[in-house]
């Protein structure tokens, strides 16, 4: 059995794609826009959102992250959850977290913790809460 985290980004998906692209490193195995879906009266909105991204699947590391526009109402809004990324190293903890930091809100500076040698928490610019842990005596 597997569990994989689906997010939906409210017409912000391939902005958020593109981001997670540049700032860890992600990799886009499949996508479909709402164009490729076959006509249908359920769907009235389907010409007006026609570019969005219905799905895609993008890797970070080995975890696959599924994601859409959902129903492409606007703002994102992420709560209850957070993505936990676990770094090599302290150097690439402290990458991710400044690239995850760019036009997000820091919750918890990245810092030495009784727990591991970095850890941090940032919200990144689409709420998505990221939790970067490094060197963990696990």
């Amino acid at each position: 059995m597997t569990i994989q985290p689906y997010l939906f980004f409210n017409g912000r998906c391939e902005e958020a794609i593109d981001f997670y692209r540049s700032a860890i490193e992600a990799k886009v195995t499949h996508l479909m826009r709402f164009k490729d879906v076959p006509p249908s009266p359920d769907n009235p909105n389907a010409d007006a959102n026609k570019d969005k991204v219905m799905h895609v699947a993008f890797q970070i590391g080995d975890t696959t992250i599924l994601a859409s526009d959902g129903e492409c109402q606007g703002t994102p809004n992420f709560q209850g959850f957070g993505l936990s990324l676990n770094a090599a190293s302290d150097a690439e903890a402290e990458r991710l977290f400044g690239a995850l930091s760019e036009g997000g809100a820091v919750r918890m500076p990245l810092g030495k913790t009784f727990f591991a040698s970095r850890f941090g928490m940032v919200k990144d610019r689409f709420g998505v809460l990221w939790m970067i842990i490094a060197g963990t005596a696990a």
